[in-house]
Order: C-alpha cells, then structure tokens, then sequence
C-alpha cells in the first residue's frame, strides 16, 4: 500500500503545483492547462485480454492547450497522466496526445456538449515485467503504449462527464504481452 500512497502523493503534489502555475488566461491568451480530469476505474477489466489483477484505480489526468506546431495533426491536446491501484497492484504514469471531436456537432448540427477523446502515448508501469506471480500481470517492459477512449458530455462551460476506457500495453514487441485495460468513469474540470 505504500506504493500506491507514494504515487498518489507524487502525482497530487505535481497537480497542485501545475495548477498553481498555470496563469490566469488574458482576453487574447489561453490558459497552459486546459483540463484536469478526476475518474474512478475497474483494474484490468478483461477488455483486449484476460482479467488478472483486482482492485480499482484512481485516474489522475492533466490535458495542456494544444501548441500552434499540433494543428497540422489535428491539434491534440498534450496530457499527463497516473492510474493508481489501490489493492498494490499495477499501478502507471503516462503522457501523450488527445484528440478531441465532436460527432454529434460534425455529423449532425446536433448537441456541441457531447464529446469523444481518443489518445494515444507511453506509460510507464511499475509491474512485472518477467515472472508475475499468481494474479499479477506479467507486461514485458516497464514502458508501454497508453491507448484510451473517451465518450463525454459537458454538463456545464466548466465540468464535464465521461466513460473511459485506458489500454496499457507493449503491442507484442516483447516476449510477454499480458496488457492492462480499465474502464470507469472520470469528472472534468476546464480552466
């Protein structure tokens, strides 16, 4: 349980003092970070592999305004990242990019608060790579892929609600490929 204290600390610590540093936006200006998003998932629910490990995870996540260079991929959003499991399990830390659409507004001239985020970027886990013992992951490499899904509505200007689906894996370059995928729900805050 330590573990998981340490990196809820650690991750917490760096949200406050993100938070702290982001500057007030001007009429012209944006705000350094766009989002931050608070969610509980189930741990390795069994989606693109085998349920394994137990116990929740506290999801943790920070999403950047995109940067002016991002807007010849579609301008995604830079995110950091922790999913913190809280039976000693798999725990991770990622970063990446988020891509963010609309559907219902592209598709339809319908509702602009219904929102779907797709990411893709690394993580980092602090499970087995080789050798797990009985009900733990082996994952072949402390860094991985992250992969996830987000389907949203924004309830206000400011919060926002969303099913989730993360993905943790190496994609079969290395020898185990046990990977993790979560699923949950997560409450957003815009700046």
């Amino acid at each position: 349980m330590t573990t998981v204290l340490r990196w809820a600390a650690s991750a917490a610590a760096f949200f406050a003092l993100a938070a702290g540093l982001a500057p007030v936006p001007a009429a012209a200006q944006s705000s350094l970070i766009d989002e931050v998003k608070v969610g509980v998932l189930d741990h390795d629910v069994g989606f693109l592999g085998h349920h394994v490990e137990g116990g929740q995870d506290v999801n943790l996540e920070m999403l950047f305004s995109s940067p002016e260079f991002l807007s010849v991929i579609g301008s995604p959003r830079p995110d950091i990242g922790a999913d913190i499991n809280d039976a000693g399990n798999t725990s991770d830390a990622y970063f990446g990019l988020t891509w963010t659409v609309k559907p219902l507004q592209v598709l339809f001239r319908g509702d602009p608060r219904v929102f779907l985020d797709g990411s893709l970027g690394a993580a980092y886990q602090d499970g087995y790579i080789d050798h797990a013992p009985p009900g733990r992951k082996t994952l072949g490499s402390p860094v991985l892929f992250h992969l996830s899904a987000e389907l949203g509505y924004q309830l206000t200007p400011v919060v926002s609600i969303s099913a989730y689906l993360g993905h943790i894996s190496n994609a079969d370059t290395f020898r185990h490929n046990a990977g993790i995928t979560s699923a949950g729900a997560r409450l957003g805050f815009k700046f």
